[in-house]
C-alpha cells in the first residue's frame, strides 16, 4: 500500500511574510536581520506566482516594495521588506 507524505501543501505553497523596513529608512541605519522587524503582513501564495508577486511595488496598499530574502531555516518562508510610501517620497523629495 503507498503512503503520502503527510504535508503535500508544503510542497506548493510558500509563506510570504511582509516586514516593515521603513526604521531602516528614518535612522538611516543598515539592515537587520529579518526577524528584527515588525510585521505587517502574512500569506499564503502558491509557489508559482513567487515571481510575479514578490517585486510589486503594490504588494500592501500604503507600502513601497524593498526587498525580499528566503528564509534559511524554513525553505518555504519568504521575507518581504516593505517602505512606507510616504516616508519613501519625503525622502524622495516628491
Amino acid at each position: 500500500m503507498a503512503i503520502l507524505e503527510p504535508h503535500l501543501w508544503e510542497y506548493n505553497f510558500a509563506r510570504v511574510v511582509i516586514l516593515d523596513v521603513s526604521s531602516d529608512y528614518e535612522l538611516m541605519a543598515e539592515p537587520m536581520p529579518p526577524n528584527c522587524y515588525p510585521i505587517l503582513q502574512e500569506r499564503w501564495v502558491h509557489k508559482s506566482c513567487l515571481p510575479d508577486i514578490l517585486p510589486q511595488d503594490e504588494l500592501l496598499a500604503g507600502y513601497l516594495y524593498d526587498w525580499h530574502e528566503s528564509n534559511e531555516v524554513d525553505e518555504n518562508a519568504w521575507y518581504v521588506g516593505m517602505v512606507r510610501q510616504e516616508l519613501a517620497q519625503s525622502l524622495l523629495g516628491s
